[in-house]
């Protein structure tokens, strides 16, 4: 694997050093500049080619947001992967952060070795030069999924879309969640099939106890929000890949 050259934007130095010291001790990654301010960031980005950004929402000058915007009205850096890390779990925010293109979503205070998974993972399938466009297929996952209110800061956000993707592409995996498709979503995202199953519970339950009673009924047939038993996850699962393979009918994914 070529070396995955890492820009860490945050306003906390002594966080900044702890990351930076981790990701140098790591062999095949490199961090090739380090800021404080997203003013400072944008500068860095127009000077040092990196292949992953991680950027720290709340920064003075001009904030997380503020240096998405930048990366996508930039045509050398729209294909740039980015990986949001913030304190707070504030949906609207991350759900802006989604849409404006960041990649993954971190909570602080997180794990390091948690971290580079992340940075591995936003890096999986992707060599230097642009990202293929993203799947008209891939799109709907993601307005779905929103539309049904699953928070995109969770990790059960990331494992349920691609649980979803991979239902899509092979129907047969949604008839055997357990054996197969938490397995293969685990190998996409370098974890461990109970952990992919724990995370799409939780946000299950998250999006059963916050969701929107109306998208909620009319996506399972019923008042919902108002039934004790939520759905499982494959029902769960199953439901969602089901309607979206409906709105495209005999389409290829």
């Amino acid at each position: 694997m070529s070396t995955i050259r890492i820009g860490i934007a945050d306003d906390n130095r002594e966080l900044v050093s702890l990351i930076e010291e981790h990701l140098d001790s790591q062999p095949n990654m490199e961090v090739g500049f380090t800021a404080h301010n997203g003013k400072s960031c944008i500068k860095q980005l127009e000077e040092t080619e990196v292949d992953v950004l991680l950027l720290d929402v709340i920064m003075p000058y001009l904030d997380g947001m503020a240096v998405l915007d930048a990366i996508q009205s930039s045509e050398t850096l729209s294909d740039l992967r980015v990986i949001m890390l913030t304190a707070f779990g504030q949906e609207s925010v991350m759900s802006q952060a989604a849409e404006n293109g960041a990649s993954y979503f971190m909570l602080k205070p997180f794990e390091m070795e948690q971290l580079k998974i992340q940075i591995e993972q936003a890096m999986k399938d992707h060599q230097k030069g642009r990202q293929p466009a993203v799947s008209p297929a891939e799109k709907l996952i993601t307005e779905r999924v929103k539309d049904i209110g699953v928070p995109p800061h969770i990790k059960g956000y990331a494992y349920l879309k691609k649980a979803i993707e991979l239902g899509l592409e092979d129907p047969a995996k949604l008839n055997s969640v357990t054996k197969v498709l938490y397995p293969s979503v685990a190998e996409s995202f370098g974890t461990t099939p109970p952990r992919v199953e724990r995370a799409i519970r939780h946000a299950i339950e998250v999006t059963w106890n916050r969701g929107d009673s109306e998208r909620l009924s009319h996506l399972f047939g019923y008042d919902a929000v108002h039934l004790k038993n939520k759905p499982t996850n494959s029902e769960f699962i199953a439901m969602v890949t089901d309607q979206i393979a409906q709105e495209f009918g005999n389409q290829k994914y």
